[in-house]
């Protein structure tokens, strides 16, 4: 409750899922910064309000504005800690009126120290290095003081686990491999996890870069999602709604509009994704997300957007999506699906994917080869095949 005991009883419908390997749980549903920018605190403590009492607990800052860290950090400290999770950006500075990006150590260390004093914050639950989408901006982070500062933070229990964010899928696999970052803040949708890694992040918001046929999801995207399972690495999303792409369809690339709660579906049926923060700037845009909690399956449905796009064909890959529920012996197709997506390029099955296919209530053993769910996929699937390679695998 906040210190005034005029916040509500936070809605427990909102799903919980915990943030790779820090253990920390998170709402899948949170809030990005950008919602707050030139904002009253009024303002901002409504959108915050209304969020938490939804059942929203996470918070990605980037921002550098000080009004925006001190509007935020006042709205939250009426609430206990333990009840939100903050993912704060080292890195991210404010300068003549203006956010920029730096590698100033001192530059880096006040701005991070300021937001912790504004933020009304003893800890932060997410160190986020900021923006690292170029090979030579990767070398100069790992082999410099920056990351030698973000362990520091994390020693001294400042951060409680490190993150880095980048939109280039090359180095979002370099980053997960290092073993030293537990979350990586990535720009996720079904519009770019289509399109080749890049180290220019406007190439996502030109319509030259969706004049081509879509043939799947980029394979190194499925290689950066499958590496993030299987190591523990979590991802938290931004761009889920593509810059507001996706939801206008004269702009999609999939020619239809997609909901709010369908974006925040396809990015949740993603390996490794734990929550989809969206930059909130009213209670109107909060309740869109909000009813993410009690959309129906039939509301979060994308496949039909997806397979029936004017230049889409996936054919033949599982896209997560569900569309092929209900099985007869109420096996989780889907997740099954992307256990065997995980566990097939690598020589041995990792004992992680092993043993949550094992916590499963019904497994591919079980399929009786009804068909019953293969006419409902519209990506035209082989299910019956992923079953008996899931038994392979697995059993």
């Amino acid at each position: 409750m906040g210190a005034d005991d005029s916040a509500k009883t936070k809605d427990e419908d909102m799903e919980k899922r915990v943030l790779g390997r820090t253990g920390i749980e998170v709402s899948v549903v949170g809030i990005g910064g950008e919602g707050f920018e030139n904002k009253p605190y009024e303002a901002c403590e409504a959108i915050i309000d209304r969020a938490l009492e939804g059942g929203i607990n996470f918070v990605d800052i980037y921002n550098s504005n000080p009004d925006v860290r001190s509007n935020v950090g006042r709205a939250l400290a009426r609430y206990p800690r333990e009840s939100f999770v903050v993912e704060g950006h080292i890195g991210s500075a404010w300068k003549d009126g203006q956010y920029y990006r730096t590698r100033d150590m001192d530059v880096c260390r006040a701005s991070f120290a300021d937001f912790l004093e504004r933020m009304q914050l003893e800890y932060v639950d997410v160190g986020m290095i900021h923006y690292v989408d170029e090979q030579a901006d990767f070398d100069a982070v790992f082999d410099g003081p920056l990351i030698a500062y973000a362990k520091k933070l994390k020693d001294q229990g400042t951060v409680r686990s490190i993150g880095l964010s980048t939109h280039n899928t090359d180095i979002a696999i370099e980053v997960a491999k290092t073993g030293i970052v537990d979350v990586i803040l990535f720009s996720v949708n079904p519009a770019y996890d289509m399109l080749p890694a890049t180290d220019d992040v406007n190439t996502f918001f030109t319509e030259e870069a969706y004049d081509r046929d879509f043939t799947g999801i980029d394979p190194k995207r499925e290689e950066f999602y499958r590496l993030c399972e299987t190591s523990g690495v979590a991802v938290t999303v931004m761009k889920a709604l593509g810059a507001g792409m996706l939801l206008d369809g004269a702009r999609s690339p999939f020619g239809r509009a997609m909901t709010p709660v369908q974006c925040i579906h396809y990015c949740l049926t993603r390996p490794a994704v734990a929550t989809v923060p969206v930059g909130l700037a009213s209670i109107e845009q909060v309740d869109a997300v909000l009813a993410y909690a009690q959309a129906t399956d039939g509301e979060k449905d994308y496949s039909e957007i997806i397979a029936g796009g004017p230049r889409s064909s996936i054919q033949g890959s599982c896209m997560y999506c569900g569309h092929c529920a209900p099985c007869t012996s109420g096996i989780d197709i889907a997740q099954v699906n992307k256990f065997v997506d995980l566990a097939l390029p690598q020589e041995t099955v990792p004992d992680t994917l092993r043993d949550h296919y094992q916590l499963l209530e019904h497994r591919a053993s079980e399929c009786v080869e009804c068909g019953a769910c293969e006419p409902n996929c519209p990506f035209g699937v082989d299910i019956i095949g992923k079953m008996h390679a899931a038994e392979e695998l697995f059993e």
